[in-house]
């Protein structure tokens, strides 16, 4: 699958004529990444049969994503609760911190930074993967002994992301909330017992299930992304650096936006 790119196209004769042919393009492209979404949904009852393929995927897009996962769900939890402990200390308020840290990691932080953290490390490398099959005519040699690339090497990795990136983001949540717990006690004089009353206490589930849905829906914009722009590189090695760059850009993007109208629409 090739992607039309503005370089190919003949110069525009004005700016108005730029801009229309950029969004042309946009468009068009947009189009053919949700065409490849929407196959690749079809053709989901083939993870079962491939059941190995779909394992590895889980195990390259949780497992090895554990470590920076904790890292940055620690920290995030840490600054969330030092920042919002500070203001509210000066109202004398810092034992309702865990409420802020809980609401805000379960509704907003936590699917962002797992999105963010899948996309910059596995999405980019699997746009790198699919990118290098297409330079090399791997693709084409799928398309020759009659095996639909999309089934063959779409639909096990957005199985994956839609498994994982949500269990990874109740893992940043339980992580983020502890790191929050932790600076609670040693820097602002809550106590850990009096820090999750408040968290789960106040913790309704609707920020729970929303954040969840917009787990569900990072995960297939950032596999989506990656695997439209990897079956789309071409030019050698160039290409294939151009869609790993691409995949975060966009994944990183469409992340912000899809998060800001999810939130508007349920609040």
């Amino acid at each position: 699958m090739k992607v039309l790119e503005p370089e190919y196209l003949d110069p525009p004769d004005n700016p108005a004529a730029a801009v229309g042919r950029d969004l042309l393009l946009a468009v068009r492209n947009a189009g053919r990444a949700l065409l490849i979404l929407g196959e690749a949904i079809l053709w989901l009852p083939e993870v079962f049969r491939r059941r190995r393929e779909t394992v590895r995927e889980l195990y390259l897009c949780g497992v090895k994503s554990i470590g920076v996962t904790s890292t940055v769900a620690l920290f995030t939890g840490m600054i969330l609760s030092l920042q919002a402990g500070l203001v509210l200390r000066d109202y004398g308020q810092q034992v309702q911190v865990g409420t802020l840290v809980a609401q805000t990691m379960c509704r907003e932080m936590g699917p962002f930074m797992t999105a963010l953290i899948l996309a910059a490390s596995v999405g980019s490398a699997m746009a790198a993967e699919i990118g290098t099959m297409a330079v090399s005519e791997e693709i084409s040699a799928l398309h020759v002994m009659s095996i639909n690339p999309v089934r063959f090497l779409v639909t096990p990795r957005l199985a994956a992301f839609i498994i994982m990136c949500p269990v990874l983001t109740i893992y940043t949540n339980v992580v983020g909330v502890m790191g929050g717990m932790l600076v609670a006690y040693t820097q602002l004089g809550v106590a850990p017992s009096a820090y999750y009353r408040n968290a789960l206490e106040y913790l309704h589930n609707k920020a729970v299930y929303v954040g969840l849905l917009k787990a569900l829906v990072f995960g297939a914009i950032v596999v989506t992304v990656a695997c439209y722009q990897g079956l789309s590189a071409r030019d050698g090695a160039v290409g294939v650096g151009r869609a790993t760059r691409k995949t975060v850009v966009h994944s990183f993007l469409l992340v912000l936006v899809t998060g800001y109208v999810i939130t508007r629409l349920f609040y």
